[in-house]
């Protein structure tokens, strides 16, 4: 059978890993940086939570429907060179969605020297200003509509005046602001040029009724109406600038998200039945290592490459652009691996809806349902580590470099945990490898609301391997062992695919309005908290859960042969002391 070009395992175990390791590069180019690029481009918290929400979504119940599709047409290597190809085009189209800011900052291009002030995270970027500029101080452009929206599409208190930082990102320090206050409650204030203490700039906001103006004109003056009809058509712009942006980007990534989503299940789905015809899916269990091998390989070779090369190409763009035109590159060079991916020609005959069938197994049983809703807690709570953690860094100074060093930390931590596993599973229980998992997770997020560093965030990532790492082994073992035969991979998907990433989209969305609303810190500290709760609850209710033991038909057969020898022997034996007795009487 292996003399026959269409079932050479060899080869195809090769190109299999080959392109598993692509892949892998190419998923790393882009999504470990996606919601810093969104930042980039002028987005909040709220806004890249929806954006990622939908994000999750579309792969949670695209991806398994297009498979069907792809496996029900048999057309699987047409959908892997069409995903492969569209996405070189469509992850281009977030390349042009305008950035609020028209000038972002250059720091290989700075010329005054000066270190720019970064906001903590979720600060919008309006100022307050509580009192009119010094004589001879250059005046920025003020902007004021009493109870209007800002950029982040929250409602400002009334009767404050607003100053718009020319546009800058969080990341832009506005200085020689005599009395200036931030509208985010997590905004540190601003000293550098304050003639007034700060408990004279906030008296003074507080006495103020109307917003003041540059050049001190009287609040009832016609001038001072004039130009607060400007400032509120500025602000119009702002907000209209703002939902361009939002809705572009959403267009953007909904349509990259709808070609990209199938690749990864339809190519492990032709894989399997690939070798499943030759009875070696044995060797199916090891291609995950080359996958995260290409991700830890392509976070920190983008990383270094985007360092490299963003003062020399950047032109008026965001430097994040330079991930999609890597993962672009890394895309066409996967679409000509795809050519000789192996994907089986001949169809065999299964029973189908497989997946219902996994969907009626996990209502019908307590045992999955705890499993289900453990594992879409762990998506949402993990989604808030992969949406934010690297706005965080980025607040304390980090530079992406270092951003992907810390995610292959962990990848390669679970990698080198992997030995450990039949051992872990033996010792603690798929239970308690399930409870261990939880609780390096909410120590992880723990760790990471009192970051001070930018390298603090380096140890939490070994915290990452048995966070991410046995809490997935303990999931797949307890998924096998409940499932009934025939469903353990719909099961698999089920879990992985529409609960993981149900959890996550629900996470994202909902993390983002905890973040504009209270901080990153909080909502770090709350998923901690949620996911003690939940590994109490866990611990307590899975031992009173009902325990049914499952038939091993393996064990039957071994049985079964043992009982016909058995039977031979004695039939045997029988026939031996009979024909004895026979002779013994002659």
């Amino acid at each position: 059978m292996s003399a026959n070009p269409q079932w050479d395992i060899n080869r195809a175990l090769g190109v299999a890993r080959l392109f598993h390791l692509v892949c892998g590069v190419r998923d790393a180019c882009v999504t470990p940086f996606l919601t810093l690029y969104l930042r980039q481009l002028g987005l909040a918290a709220p806004w890249v939570g929806i954006l990622m929400g939908t994000k999750h979504l579309i792969a949670a119940f695209w991806a398994p429907f297009c498979a069907f599709l792809a496996k029900s047409y048999q057309k699987r290597r047409v959908l892997l060179m069409g995903s492969l190809l569209g996405s070189v085009g469509a992850s281009l189209l977030m390349v042009l969605v305008p950035p609020l800011d028209k000038d972002p900052p250059r720091s290989c291009n700075a010329s005054d020297g000066a270190t720019p002030t970064a906001l903590p995270l979720g600060t919008a970027r309006t100022v307050t200003v509580a009192s009119s500029p010094a004589a001879g101080a250059p005046s920025p452009p003020a902007e004021s509509s009493p109870g209007t929206l800002d950029v982040t599409g929250f409602r400002k208190a009334p009767a404050e005046s607003v100053l718009e930082s020319s546009g800058r990102p969080p990341g832009y320090a506005v200085r020689s602001v005599e009395g200036a206050r931030t509208t985010s409650p997590v905004l540190q204030p601003v000293t550098s040029g304050m003639k007034d203490t700060p408990g004279e700039g906030a008296s003074k906001a507080r006495r103020t009724a109307l917003p003041l103006l540059a050049g001190g004109t009287a609040p009832g003056s016609p001038a001072n109406l004039s130009a607060a009809q400007g400032n509120a058509r500025a602000l119009g712009l702002s907000l209209e600038g703002l939902r361009w942006t939002f809705l572009l980007s959403l267009g953007s990534l909904v349509f990259w998200e709808l070609l990209a989503a199938p690749l990864e299940q339809v190519a492990d789905d032709s894989l399997y039945e690939y070798l499943d015809f030759v009875d070696a899916t044995d060797r199916y269990r090891s291609l995950w290592v080359w996958r995260l091998l290409g991700e830890s390989a392509g976070v920190c070779g983008i990383a270094a490459l985007v360092g490299q090369l963003e003062c020399v190409l950047m032109t008026n763009s965001s430097r994040g652009v330079l991930h999609f035109y890597g993962y672009s590159l890394v895309s066409a060079l996967a679409f000509l691996v795809s050519i000789a991916f192996p994907v089986p020609v001949c169809r065999r005959r299964e029973p189908s809806h497989k997946t219902v069938k996994a969907l009626s197994l996990v209502r019908s049983d307590p045992r999955l349902i705890l499993l289900a809703l453990t594992v879409l807690l762990i998506g949402a709570a993990s989604s808030t580590v992969q949406n934010f953690l690297f706005w965080n860094m980025k607040d304390h100074g980090s530079s992406e470099l270092v951003m992907g060093f810390s995610v292959a930390l962990g990848l390669l931590g679970e990698i080198l945990l992997h030995p450990f596993k039949a051992t872990l599973l033996r010792k603690l229980s798929r239970a308690g490898t399930v409870g261990l998992g939880l609780g390096c997770l909410a120590a992880q997020l723990l760790y990471y609301s009192f970051l001070w560093s930018w390298w603090s965030v380096l140890p939490a990532q070994i915290l990452s391997a048995a966070g991410s790492g046995a809490l997935w082994w303990a999931v797949k073992a307890s998924v096998e062992d409940l499932a009934t035969p025939g469903t353990e991979r719909p099961l698999g998907v089920m879990f992985r695919g529409h609960l993981y990433r149900g959890g996550s989209s629900l996470g994202s969305v909902v993390g983002g309005f905890v973040v504009a609303s209270f901080s990153l810190a909080v909502l770090y500290q709350a998923c901690c908290v949620v996911l003690l709760l939940w590994l109490a609850l866990f611990l307590s209710v899975q031992p009173r859960l009902p325990q049914e033991q499952k038939i091993n038909y393996s064990k039957l057969l071994v049985m079964e042969a043992s009982d016909m020898s058995d039977s031979e022997q004695d039939t045997e034996r029988d026939w031996l002391v009979r024909a004895m007795r026979e002779e013994d009487s002659e």
